[in-house]
């Protein structure tokens, strides 16, 4: 395989999602809709926190952390893809294509490290109790907040170099509506069998490991909160079930992107989509309805600045 970067296309033209003028308009109208509780959402979530100092434990700390990231990744796709509707002609430069493919990567994975980061908290918090004030010390939850973030560059930069060392000489066009790595590789002129592996592997099995080990992390918290009977047991169930319906919204897409040969599914660009604009969107909603402190201080803190 040439590894030499013979780069000769300056930019890709994306098909979109669809073709259809009306399904388009339609699209654009939820898309936007998503967008507009999705940013509210999750910073409301922030001020929410921030705000109270009742919610100061570890859970509420990543809790916005995750709301940040998810705000943050709301960015990398909607708004160019909101513009895009209405554009006879979609594209987007080399430089701007690997720039979103990056962040794409960078915020995701680090999303991904923070639940499992969450599910070590909720670990701890319900099997070790009378360790988990000096386990989970404010120390602790920088440092491990501080190796999410060098865990999401580190995993993102390995994508966009394996990237930057395929040459890309026509055709260059992308049937997506963003940029990702099965579709870029797809154009490179040279063959990609080895560079597909290395990214199955990167991302796809890291994607699958952390979901099986969530899922069994999960799995043991469960068991051992039924064994015994407390005051706390229900809100610690609510709060593992939210946990768990945020692990198969996350994983679920990402696992059927990642864990499989490159090759074009029907399905794609509907999984996609759900990966990119609504997945982000959930997120507050899920936490905000099963999360009774949360929900409460919300409403707190809406009312003192009379939103109602």
């Amino acid at each position: 395989m040439d590894t030499g970067n013979s780069t000769v296309v300056t930019e890709f033209i994306l098909l979109g999602l669809t073709q259809s003028q009306e399904a388009q308009i339609l699209l654009f109208v939820l898309v936007s809709m998503f967008y507009l509780i999705i940013l509210p959402g999750n910073v409301l979530i922030i001020l929410t926190i921030r705000s109270d100092p009742g919610l100061n434990a570890p859970l509420y700390f990543f809790l916005g952390n995750l709301a940040f990231l998810d705000a943050s990744y709301s960015f990398i796709v909607s708004p160019r893809m909101l513009v895009d509707f209405f554009s006879e002609k979609k594209v987007i430069s080399y430089n701007c294509c690997i720039t979103q493919l990056f962040f794409l990567h960078f915020l995701g994975v680090g999303e991904m490290f923070l639940l499992v980061i969450m599910a070590f908290d909720r670990y701890i918090a319900i099997c070790r109790p009378l360790h988990y004030a000096t386990v989970m010390s404010p120390r602790v939850c920088y440092a491990l907040l501080l190796a999410l973030w060098l865990g999401g560059f580190a995993h993102s930069i390995v994508q966009v170099a394996f990237i930057l060392h395929l040459p890309f000489c026509g055709p260059n066009q992308l049937d997506n509506f963003f940029c990702d790595v099965p579709q870029v590789i797809k154009l490179a002129c040279t063959d990609t069998f080895v560079v597909e592996l290395l990214m199955v592997s990167n991302s796809g099995l890291l994607t699958l490991l952390c979901f099986l080990g969530l899922l069994a992390s999960y799995a043991i918290i469960l068991c051992r909160i039924k064994r015994h009977s407390s005051e706390g047991k229900s809100k610690a169930i609510s709060t593992c079930t939210t946990h768990i319906i945020i692990v198969f919204l996350m994983f679920g897409p990402a696992i059927f992107i990642y864990t499989r040969p490159f090759r074009v599914f029907p399905a794609d660009k509907v999984v996609a989509l759900f990966h990119t604009v609504i997945f982000p969107l959930l997120n507050p909603v899920i936490y905000t309805l099963r999360n009774q402190e949360v929900k409460a201080s919300m409403i707190k803190l809406l009312r003192q600045h009379r939103v109602f």
